[in-house]
């Protein structure tokens, strides 16, 4: 089906942090599959343990024990501090999961209709659950009626999260991503995870941490939230977690941790031998090689050097992100930057028309974060000349 504004190109091989297109073409990834490909392509170990599964046993079913998935819950509890874990294929699958254990645990309080605090422009998924908690009407347009049971607040407002609490008596959970990847890369602030916590604390709500995409070690820590010094109840996960094999997970602890009992939830593939070999294989890695402190470090540099280039420049509102998640926010629809960098060699992507989002891999080297930026400064600093023309052109007139 007509789903995708595809662009006109086709990758046939990976390695590393570079790309092959099917004329021997090579491209620098600046997106790592929409921040899926964090160990990059084709990555020695986890090949190996891809091929070792595929050629023992990739699927039986969740209706048995699937020793892999118990260590790779193990794993994921450890590392998160949270409890049990459900498993699944995808981000938005992650979030109903999570969508569904927040209504459970509201049934349970005996609210009848329980409803969810989400955010204006995040963004968690496109099932009709996850697209109707979305903060986006282009994603939720033509496919009404949404499903109900969400209030939404602006980002970043715990007021607007007070004044709920004080006025709403069927609100049970507050959903929201730390960054919002889709959204823009909007970061909250220091005080505002802290915030949240206290609000769901004193009104026995659950806290949802939206971690799709800015898990698995993009922003320098396993999980964002690890920056906070806080705890979620509920996580959802995906995206780098298997390093482009499919598997989302959503991870609870507390109250939410025992909802789900057996025939409340259920997934066919999700966290079968296969795909549980890949996350296992993807967590050792980022860990071995210290991906996350190369996150942080590559992810400075990059947004350094945007701000000692664009410093000050028209046209130019934010340079913003943590670790290897970064959002250039220009004041005009730069869409078009997208095909020009990929004309050069690189790819990138805008996400709300006017923001230049980068997702590295996490195993981008320093030479490799340079070559991007020599692509993408001068694009970027062209781009801004031509919306700057019509205006200067209008104030000598």
């Amino acid at each position: 089906m007509n789903t995708y504004a595809r662009l006109p190109v086709a990758f046939v091989r990976g390695e590393g942090c570079w790309l092959w297109d099917a004329q021997g073409k090579r491209y620098l990834d600046g997106m790592a599959g929409v921040a899926v490909c964090g160990l990059g392509h084709a990555h020695p170990k986890h090949v190996a343990a891809l091929r070792e599964q595929a050629g023992t046993l990739i699927h039986t079913s969740n209706l048995y024990e699937i020793a892999l998935q118990e260590r790779l819950a193990d794993r994921l509890a450890a590392i998160s501090g949270m409890e049990n874990v459900f498993f699944c294929n995808s981000g938005c699958e992650a979030n109903e999961a999570a969508i569904k254990l927040a209504r459970l645990f509201g049934h349970k309080k005996g609210v009848e209709s329980p409803a969810i605090v989400v955010m204006e422009k995040a963004f968690h998924g496109r099932t009709m659950a996850t697209l109707s908690a979305t903060g986006s009407r282009k994603v939720q347009a033509g496919f009404e009626p949404l499903v109900s049971g969400f209030v939404r607040v602006p980002f970043d407002d715990l007021d607007a999260v007070r004044k709920v609490a004080e006025n709403n008596r069927s609100v049970v959970a507050v959903l929201v991503e730390l960054l919002q990847g889709e959204g823009g890369v909007n970061i909250c602030g220091d005080e505002y995870l802290a915030g949240l916590r206290e609000i769901c604390d004193a009104n026995g709500w659950l806290l949802m941490l939206d971690e799709v995409q800015s898990g698995m070690g993009r922003t320098g820590q396993w999980f964002a939230f690890q920056h906070s010094g806080i705890k979620p109840d509920v996580m959802p996960l995906a995206k780098g977690l298997g390093n482009g094999v499919p598997i989302g997970a959503c991870l609870a602890a507390g109250p939410a941790a025992q909802l789900f009992k057996p025939g409340s939830h259920g997934s066919t593939f999700g966290g079968n031998p296969l795909c549980s070999a890949a996350a296992l294989a993807t967590l050792e890695i980022i860990e071995e090689e210290r991906l996350m402190e190369n996150a942080v470090q590559i992810g400075d540099f990059i947004r350094g050097e945007l701000v000692r280039h664009f410093a000050g420049s028209r046209g130019v509102k934010e340079i913003r992100g943590k670790g290897l998640m970064i959002g250039m926010e220009l004041e005009h629809s730069c869409g078009e930057l997208v095909q020009q960098a990929l004309d050069k060699g690189v790819l990138i992507n805008v996400t709300v028309d006017n923001v230049i989002r980068l997702l590295p891999p996490l195993i981008m080297k320093r030479e490799e974060a340079e070559l991007l930026l020599a692509t993408l400064v001068p694009l970027v600093a062209a781009f801004l000349d031509r919306q700057s023309a019509p205006r200067a052109a209008a104030q000598s007139a």
